[in-house]
């Protein structure tokens, strides 16, 4: 079986737009980790996409800036993704964020009842990872 995550450290967010009750954190730039079953090498690739709040909000203010993640946590339900977001991701219950960008001391902070990953265009390939 493949799997597919993104790696939230260096990937690009370049901004927060909210419509009502819905709150979408915009990666320009989403880096993508893959996995084949029974290799030992992975992959590297990128593409741009969105994470996707309904009955949301931006709990506190948002950063002055956008830019590089450096991490964070993303939760659905009783899961905390730390540092990344498994694809595909689809889900109803409790649903956060709290993504860090480099050089901002404000976090990008959202609490909602849906959770959803929205990818455009096709991935595009960076490199492989090959182990030490």
């Amino acid at each position: 079986m493949d799997s597919s995550s993104i790696e939230l450290n260096g990937s690009e967010i370049s901004g927060v737009s909210v419509s009502g009750d819905e709150v979408r954190v915009h990666l320009e730039r989403a880096i993508i980790i893959k996995t084949m079953t029974g290799s030992v090498e992975k992959t590297k690739w990128w593409q741009k996409g969105d994470i996707v709040f309904t009955g949301a909000s931006v709990v506190e203010p948002l950063p002055d800036a956008f830019g590089e993640c450096e991490g964070g946590d993303v939760g659905e339900n009783i899961y905390t993704y730390r540092d990344m977001i498994p694809l595909p991701l689809e889900s109803r219950g409790q649903a956060s964020c709290d993504l860090i960008i480099a050089g901002q001391t404000r976090h990008i902070v959202v609490q909602g009842e849906t959770i959803k990953l929205e990818m455009v265009e096709v991935p595009k390939y960076i490199e492989h990872i090959r182990p030490e």
